[in-house]
């Protein structure tokens, strides 16, 4: 049933000088940890308990007549530039495509050493790799853009970190996996002619209503990535390693290291403990995201104009875009989680105090925004909430305000508890959820893997015998610190 799926070597668009051929590096005893069948269903099948598609997501075998490979890109780590990095411990196995017409590319990281490497195994451990196959599925479900998390492969094999460790291989999916990073390093390179054929590549192959339209589709790549950081912003979610390296040309959700959803609200939460400086904190993200759009800007200045000044002037026009888009995307979803119906001009003040509430109280964010759905216009009578808030004064006079707002709009309590049930999540990838399962891995035991993404692939739904799921982290599980090989 393996070879029924229709593979093809995935067509980067980038030279073969920075798209070599490199085979995974195989794995002793390789078995299942988790498959997500939501995810194959996007290849068109239904395999698991498959020993040759075992093998092929382990790297211990290829698919006939396809040619992996890893590609270099450049970047900005942490606002400095990085020269060569690459997929050090990614390999593209090739394309699948599915018998209705959608193409996705297969990846399997930490399958082995490649050419960019950089001296090191190119094996990912297993708690990293739970981490991610979790908060990709997490995303999915919040509707967020992301890429997708087909298997988590185990093997026995050492992988040394702080201590010994043992391998996984997770299998990731994305239309492309092509990034800021692949753009920058081509520009770098003053390889124009290149540069030119990987953004017609990726037009062609992804933004083709905007074929030979590069100031269309560099605006269009901002505004995605303006979009994805408000959505970001709206459930909590801290990336961790914001780099252009880790940044995805179609807008999706990238590369899960140190990420965290914040438990009680801080906006000023850093989820990496790597990130002495903070760049990369809750509150930093969206001018982050722009930061990272200009750098793509920048490398991409030759194919705005032939002439300097004009493409600068380009540039500028198109980056011009990114705070409009987020405000718009930004507004429409804080409006929504807090059930407001109407537009208003006075909204984002609104907004601005209930979460400087919760900043100042240090209340759980995810389940303060669900308790809200409970807050009635018909009476002035305390709510749950209020039990949750440490300063129940500051609670009430906001809570009055917002009562208020929602009797000038006639809003309709039952409607509004049921549109706000659907855009607050119930389940979030809590930091010290994720060390659960990998303790219980690590211990032999992965059932709790997909119990916890199938929990999570339906984050709005409240689900029988979930709650453990739903109910904030004990004290001394809020702040497990994440670091870049988590």
């Amino acid at each position: 049933m393996t070879l029924a799926l229709h593979w093809a070597t995935a067509d980067t668009g980038l030279p073969p000088s920075l798209s070599p051929k490199i085979l995974p590096t195989p794995v002793p005893a390789p078995h299942w940890l988790a498959f997500n069948p939501q995810a194959a269903a996007l290849l068109g099948t239904s395999i698991e308990a498959d020993p040759a598609l075992l093998a092929l997501l382990a790297g211990n075998s290829t698919p006939p007549a396809v040619t992996p490979v890893a590609t270099a890109y450049g970047g900005h780590q942490f606002g400095h530039w990085a020269g060569q990095l690459g997929d050090g411990r990614a390999i593209l196995l090739g394309s699948v495509r599915h018998p209705q017409g959608a193409a996705w590319e297969v990846q399997l990281k930490g399958s082995g050493p490649t050419p960019y490497s950089r001296g090191a195994d190119g094996r990912a451990v297993l708690r990293s790799s739970i981490r991610e196959y979790l908060c990709s599925e997490a995303m999915q479900g919040l509707g967020i853009p992301t890429t997708r998390a087909l298997a988590l492969i185990g093997s026995p094999l050492g992988v040394r970190r702080e201590t010994m460790e043992t391998a996984a291989i997770v299998t990731r999916l994305s239309p492309s996996f092509i990034r800021f990073g692949h753009f920058e390093w081509l520009a770098h390179l003053e390889d124009t002619a290149a540069l030119g054929r990987l953004a017609d590549q990726v037009i062609a192959q992804h933004f083709s209503a905007l074929v030979g339209d590069y100031a269309g589709w560099l605006t269009e790549v901002v505004q995605r990535t303006a979009r994805l950081m408000a959505q970001w912003q709206a459930v909590g979610f801290c990336h961790g390693v914001m780099n252009t390296d880790n940044f995805s040309i179609l807008g999706l959700t990238l590369d899960y290291g140190p990420f965290g959803f914040i438990d009680g609200f801080d906006a000023h939460h850093i989820c990496n403990h790597s990130d002495e400086g903070g760049r990369y904190a809750y509150a930093q993200q969206p001018q982050i995201g722009q930061w990272n759009c200009a750098q793509l800007l920048n490398a991409c200045l030759p194919l705005l104009d032939a002439q300097s000044e004009a493409a600068v002037e380009k540039g500028t026009t198109i980056l011009d875009a990114y705070g409009p888009a987020y405000a718009t995307e930004s507004v429409r979803l804080w409006r929504a989680k807090l059930g407001l119906s109407d537009a208003r001009d006075d909204d984002p003040t609104l907004i601005n105090r209930w979460l400087t509430l919760l900043h100042r109280t240090h209340a759980d964010f995810t389940l303060s925004f669900r308790r809200l759905s409970s807050v009635r216009t018909d009476t002035d009578a305390a709510d749950t909430g209020r039990d949750f808030i440490a300063d129940p004064l500051g609670y009430d006079a906001w809570i009055s305000d917002y009562r208020a707002r929602l009797r000038s709009e006639a809003s309709d309590d039952a409607a509004r508890a049921v549109a706000m049930g659907a855009v607050n999540p119930l389940y979030v990838l809590r930091n010290h959820l994720a060390q659960q399962v990998i303790a219980r891995a690590e211990e032999g035991d992965a059932s709790e893997i997909d119990t916890l993404r199938r929990v999570l692939a339906q984050p709005f739904t409240e689900q029988a015998g979930a709650e453990r799921y739903a109910v904030e982290p004990p004290p001394e599980l809020r702040h497990i610190a994440v670091s870049c090989s988590s």
